[in-house]
């Protein structure tokens, strides 16, 4: 795979300057030259197959070959949410999320959870689902939506999509997708666990509850293992 690069406006077919981190990403760091082959990506879904034209001193011009538009999503939407972890395991948990290909993440507000993300922190944790969707070749990214209360993210109305909630004494069968959904939704609760006022609201709202085992696994622990056993093999 060409190396890639995002670019944040609408891409076609011909002539395009790229400027900024990205540019000198390209010139200085990755050293490329003219008639290298490079990949340009939006978010839209799509690739842009692309041959570097002229580099300069703060751009560089490439020509857009074509469209691409390779699958590499899951076949539902997958949203993830739980409490921002500690230091960097934040971005660890945005960065993985990612690359197994969650739809959105939803940074949630719980009567244990410590972080309470400033609007600085949201925007740095897009940037890294942008560096994590150059890595792995998502075309789409991964939303980090505005941090969501508990209480009202568990209320929220369902159309049957599937509702996992981590738990230590939710049932120990690993959980089993029998159909391909429309929404899986995995909720995760803070290092300090959800409260019993917690839980029963998510039981009431129909989240079931999920064991992942007798020990007791961190916040982007559990989050990514609930993914994986939604994701696997789809």
């Amino acid at each position: 795979m060409s190396q890639r690069f995002y670019i944040n406006w609408p891409l076609v077919p011909g002539p395009v300057t790229l400027t900024g981190a990205e540019a000198h990403h390209l010139a200085s760091v990755c050293r490329l030259r003219p008639g290298d082959a490079v990949c340009l990506f939006n978010g839209d879904g799509h690739e842009y197959p692309a041959r570097i034209v002229e580099i300069q001193r703060r751009q560089v011009t490439l020509e857009i070959e074509r469209i691409d538009t390779p699958e590499r999503e899951l076949p539902f939407t997958l949203e993830v949410a739980a409490p921002l972890p500690k230091g960097d395991r934040a971005q660890f948990l945005v960065e993985k999320l990612t690359e197994l290909g969650v739809a959105s993440f939803v940074p949630l507000d719980c009567d244990r959870g410590v972080i309470r993300p400033s609007e600085a922190k949201l925007e740095k944790l897009q940037r890294n689902v942008i560096e994590a969707s150059k890595q792995c070749g998502r075309n789409v990214l991964m939303k980090v939506d505005a941090p969501a209360r508990w209480t009202t993210y568990c209320a929220q109305p369902t159309t049957g999509e599937v509702r996992w909630l981590a738990h230590p004494h939710g049932s120990a069968a690993s959980p089993r997708l029998e159909r391909v959904p429309g929404c899986v939704r995995i909720v995760v609760g803070p290092e300090g666990g959800f409260t019993d006022e917690e839980v029963a609201a998510g039981r009431d709202y129909g989240w079931q509850l999920i064991g992942l085992g007798p020990r007791i696994l961190r916040v982007e622990t559990a989050a990514l293992a609930l993914v994986c056993l939604a994701s696997a093999g789809r």
